[in-house]
């Protein structure tokens, strides 16, 4: 969702930066264990990562989750939790990010989002001796799999191995706590963009935030993490709240209202809007858990059935 704001860097005039360090490049480590990215790629360092550059907020989240925050080197823009991370040097985007920032840092493991917008970048990287680890973080079972390759490769294979247990404890407790022993889940739309319609779909991690907080998501049916969809099929599903992701929780929501198609949705018409904290629901995180308890909150306190 955030992704769709990210600026496209001009690799042109990227190029002509770091072509001149590319003949002195440093040769990548070839000793030490090796491990497996999201991209399928094997990932070797010659020792535990002490320098790392993190190119999504669900990674930078997850680095000082395993307590290692001191060895960050580099973060995004939107890198905004926790509030340490915002004394970690910024380089930018996530998504086609800055190669010579990023080298600025000196660092010996960088993070990418599994896109192909960073495919040139982890190129790019990887010749200038700079190891790269891609993850593609979509679900849950992404954050705990990202937790112990990121562990792996910072020596801290066993903090990993914690940082999961606790994870999975911590979801199903509070799943267990917002459990609706009786009656219809409150079903709501997930409103990510505007003009065209986008929502996400059941491949979201959001859709598991919903169902773990006793809710449902309308376009469950979608297998995709999101997808375009029609606003008829949208006023004709019949939300019981539409959730939107914002910074200000206490704002008016988005004035869809004032756009006549959007009035054939009764949530609209109504004004039936939950606005969410963007940096807690915003990515796939460690934090699942008590997003699911803020939700449920949020569902029983706004008398949402």
């Amino acid at each position: 969702m955030a992704a769709r704001r990210l600026a496209v860097c001009r690799w042109s005039a990227l190029l002509v930066l770091v072509a001149p360090l590319a003949g002195c490049a440093r040769q990548p480590p070839r000793h030490g264990p090796s491990h497996v990215d999201d991209w399928g790629r094997t990932v070797v360092l010659s020792a535990p990562a002490r320098r790392i550059v993190s190119l999504s907020p669900s990674t930078t989240e997850i680095v000082f989750a395993l307590g290692l925050g001191d060895r960050l080197a580099g973060r995004t823009s939107w890198c905004d939790y926790p509030p340490a991370a915002r004394d970690v040097a910024d380089v930018g985007d996530g998504l086609a990010p800055n190669v010579e920032a990023i080298a600025a840092r000196r660092p010996d493991l960088v993070l990418l989002y599994a896109s192909p917008a960073n495919r040139p970048a982890a190129r790019r990287l990887e010749a200038l001796g700079i190891a790269t680890a891609a993850l593609a973080l979509d679900r849950a079972e992404d954050v705990r799999r990202a937790a112990r390759l990121i562990g792996a490769l910072a020596g801290a294979e066993r903090v990993a191995d914690s940082l999961v247990a606790a994870f999975d404890s911590a979801r199903a407790a509070a799943a267990r706590e917002a459990a609706r022993p009786t009656g219809r889940r409150p079903r709501l739309y997930v409103h990510v963009w505007t003009d065209p319609p986008v929502t996400v779909g059941r491949g979201s991690y959001l859709a598991e935030i919903l169902r773990d907080a006793g809710a449902e998501n309308l376009f469950d049916d979608v297998t995709t993490s999101s997808a375009t969809i029609s606003l008829e099929s949208l006023a004709r599903r019949d939300p019981d709240a539409i959730v939107v992701l914002t910074s200000d929780t206490l704002g008016a929501p988005p004035p869809l209202g004032e756009r006549p198609p959007w009035r054939a949705v009764g949530a609209v018409r109504e004004g039936r809007f939950l606005l969410l904290d963007g940096s807690l629901y915003g990515r796939p995180s460690p934090r699942m858990p008590f997003a699911v308890r803020d939700l449920a909150a949020r569902l029983r306190r706004h008398a949402v059935r």
